[in-house]
């Protein structure tokens, strides 16, 4: 990527013509299109974390709950009081709202995202996985069992203000942010800590340091994503961030290719379009769906779109 903000600006007039021309897409396509986006923030962002650091996480989907629900209470319950009663978007009031809601709910995934890299800095591999699952399972029954937010039936009455602009705006934010974050001198202790942990601390850098800042940037964006989620489907519950979602969000990073950004950015597309290619065969969806991903991780372990060649050893 060589202009890397010139692409920001394209993407972000691609966003403001898309959502001016909205109102003439079919909502279906409109539905899937923002599932498009929101998947591509999910997936850029655990990148971040199980590509580029070398750390596999299963709670990201915890990060976006977390998000979701503290973007949501700040629209809920600060935004009447701010605003009026306004629910539809459009308005410099609702967008300014809007906006400060999905920096709260990222500021909250992102201190849940330093609560769990702290303690986990001694883990790797399977340990730090566990401990990931188990982070996301907590989120979840607590969610299930606090009653100010709707506890096990969830969070109603969110406005709806993701637009297609705010979407495409913030994808394109995540990944520009995240290839900045990476090909910058900082960014390259993230790639040192992943190749080897041993020599990067042997040559005075810091693991600990470099694995909770990218898991509390995951958690961030992890946490807009959130926001943007709730705020369109107006309506959350914790049974939607489970466990299953997390490995939706793995599969997508592992399809893509391990740290290829674009690679990861073309699964997430892949793998949020492939269900609904899919509906015509309903009854034989889900097997279908899992033959194919078993297939493609078969054919190309390395990820589907990872082009890059083989090292010796991953051939063995």
């Amino acid at each position: 990527m060589r202009h890397p903000f010139s692409y920001l600006l394209l993407a972000l007039v691609l966003g403001g013509v898309l959502s001016a021309l909205s109102d003439r897409i079919d909502p279906y396509h409109l539905d899937v299109l923002i599932g498009v986006g929101i998947n591509v923030v999910l997936a850029v962002s655990l990148n971040l974390i199980a590509g580029h650091t070398g750390q596999f996480s299963l709670g990201h989907a915890g990060f976006m709950a977390v998000g979701a629900y503290a973007a949501a209470a700040v629209t809920i319950f600060l935004g009447p009081h701010l605003i009026g009663d306004a629910p539809s978007p459009g308005g410099l009031a609702e967008n300014a709202l809007f906006g400060a809601a999905l920096l709260g709910g990222g500021l909250a995934a992102a201190a849940a995202g330093l609560l769990v890299g702290i303690p986990s800095l001694r883990l790797r591999g399977d340990y730090l996985a566990l401990v990931t699952l188990g982070f996301g399972e907590i989120i979840r029954v607590l969610l299930q069992n606090f009653e100010p937010l709707g506890g096990a039936l969830g969070l109603n009455g969110i406005p709806a203000y993701t637009t297609v602009f705010w979407v495409v705006a913030t994808a394109a934010a995540t990944v520009f942010t995240v290839g900045c974050l990476v090909r910058s001198t900082y960014g390259l202790g993230f790639l040192a800590v992943r190749d080897d942990e041993i020599a990067a601390s042997a040559a005075g850098l810091d693991p600990a340091r470099y694995k909770v800042v990218a898991f509390t940037a995951g958690a961030f964006f992890a946490g807009i994503a959130g926001g943007l989620f709730g705020h369109f489907k107006m309506t959350i519950t914790p049974s939607g961030f489970d466990f299953s979602r997390s490995i939706e969000i793995v599969v997508m990073v592992i399809l893509g290719g391990l740290g290829n950004t674009f690679g990861v950015i073309l699964a997430a597309v892949l793998l949020t379009l492939l269900p609904e290619l899919l509906r015509p065969v309903a009854e034989y969806r889900l097997v279908l769906y899992s033959l194919l991903l078993i297939g493609l991780m078969l054919a190309r372990p390395q990820g589907l779109f990872n082009f890059r060649p083989r090292s010796p050893a991953s051939r063995a």
